[in-house]
């Protein structure tokens, strides 16, 4: 079942006829006052980073009057007088009475904080598992998707913007509480449940709801997330989750400023975290020219994932394509990806995949004792499987990191 998103343009019937002169004037005012409300909100002359930040703001007084059948009270938060904090992320929006989050999905309300982001996901799909990406978690299964309005950073190269950066009641919804998920997921041969699209730390409790009871029913659960999340709750998630996508979206506080609207950090800490609590995890880099293509950069990040033990997990650079505020840039050349690659693997990551990319054996994965081919892809669907079922090497007997099933 849909939920139709409100027609907020509608015309008014019978509406006066403006002369010349008094659109002329009016235009006029309304420039005037534009630029004084845009001055006011330091929206002029800004820098994308700058704007970001004056974004990511808590929207006051946005609120709905009341609260509707998708409500629940939210996990994680502490009241501060007569304002609460929102506790799940390192955001930790501080709400008056009336005000929404950052996120866009929480809000103050009688005295208590709530989500609207509660069983009325605005995508649902069913995807293979190559889609997440995860490569070495349970290849060639069918995985239920879901996603809700909201997230907690405010990308400039966000793909999927459209519903990552709109409010739950602005988005064409499905009454999908966590229960019908799981039946859902299970009536669709489905192995595991992915919370996906957006930013699934912003519908925290319907993803944590969902993943328990998933866990209950047989499924998996996988966590597809910018990371950026306070460690209390991760902790909490991760009793849940089975596999995780990370995007580490680059390696310098300054650039997850300016692009993202967030900070380096806490994803650093979210990836520390999740090996600690026994998640399997893979991690994608986008490369984006400009932006995030520095090669020294991505040299220093391989070098801290290898430092810290995590070059026996995944890391996927991705290709970015002109999207939301950055459709001026190219795409990435392919040479830049390859280079990156190169890095990596001098760097000492054992599982480097090229995404986005129509080039052969950019997407294998390739046994880092004997060098054969022990996963072959073919975009999403895997052609060939090499692996035996106590997770090693056909040819050599090499340990393949990850979570295994039978292809």
């Amino acid at each position: 079942m849909k939920k139709g998103r409100k027609n907020e343009c509608a015309g008014r019937a019978g509406e006066e006829t403006v002369t010349r002169r008094g659109f002329l004037r009016a235009s006029l005012d309304a420039c005037a006052a534009a630029a004084c409300a845009a001055a006011a909100f330091g929206l002029c002359g800004f820098a994308p980073g700058d704007r970001q930040r004056a974004e990511s703001s808590v929207f006051r007084n946005r609120a709905p009057k009341k609260l509707w059948r998708w409500s629940k009270e939210a996990y994680h938060y502490r009241k501060t007088g007569r304002n609460v904090t929102c506790l799940v992320c390192p955001n930790e929006c501080t709400l008056r009475p009336g005000d929404r989050s950052i996120c866009r999905n929480k809000v103050y309300l009688d005295g208590k904080l709530y989500t609207l982001a509660y069983g009325n996901p605005c995508a649902v799909h069913i995807d293979p598992m190559e889609k997440k990406p995860l490569f070495h978690f349970y290849p060639a299964t069918r995985i239920f998707s879901i996603a809700t309005a909201g997230c907690n950073l405010r990308c400039l190269n966000c793909q999927n913007w459209s519903i990552s950066q709109s409010s739950p009641e602005e988005t064409e919804n499905y009454d999908l509480p966590p229960q019908e998920v799981v039946r859902a997921a299970t009536a669709g041969g489905c192995l595991s449940v992915a919370y996906t699209y957006s930013e699934p730390t912003a519908f925290y409790e319907y993803m944590f709801d969902t993943a328990r009871l998933a866990r209950e029913r047989g499924l998996k659960n996988v966590w597809v997330t910018n990371g950026y999340i306070n460690e209390t709750p991760l902790k909490e998630l991760c009793k849940y989750i089975d596999a995780a996508n990370i995007d580490l979206k680059s390696f310098e506080e300054g650039i997850y400023s300016r692009l993202n609207a967030g900070r380096l950090r806490p994803v650093l800490n979210t990836i520390e975290t999740c090996r600690e609590e026994g998640v399997w995890f893979e991690i994608t880099n986008l490369v984006i020219p400009g932006w995030t293509d520095d090669l020294d950069m991505i040299a220093r990040m391989c070098h801290w994932l290898c430092e810290r033990g995590f070059e026996e997990y995944p890391l996927h650079f991705s290709r970015f394509f002109p999207m939301h505020r950055l459709t001026h840039l190219f795409p990435t050349p392919v040479e830049t990806l390859r280079e990156a690659g190169r890095i990596a693997g001098r760097e000492g990551m054992k599982y480097v995949y090229l995404g986005n990319i129509p080039e052969a054996g950019a997407q294998d994965t390739v046994c880092p004792g004997c060098g054969a081919v022990v996963v072959k892809r073919e975009g999403y669907v895997v052609t060939r499987y090499e692996i035996t079922k106590e997770g090693t090497c056909r040819f050599c007997g090499e340990v393949i990191r990850g979570v295994w099933g039978s292809v």
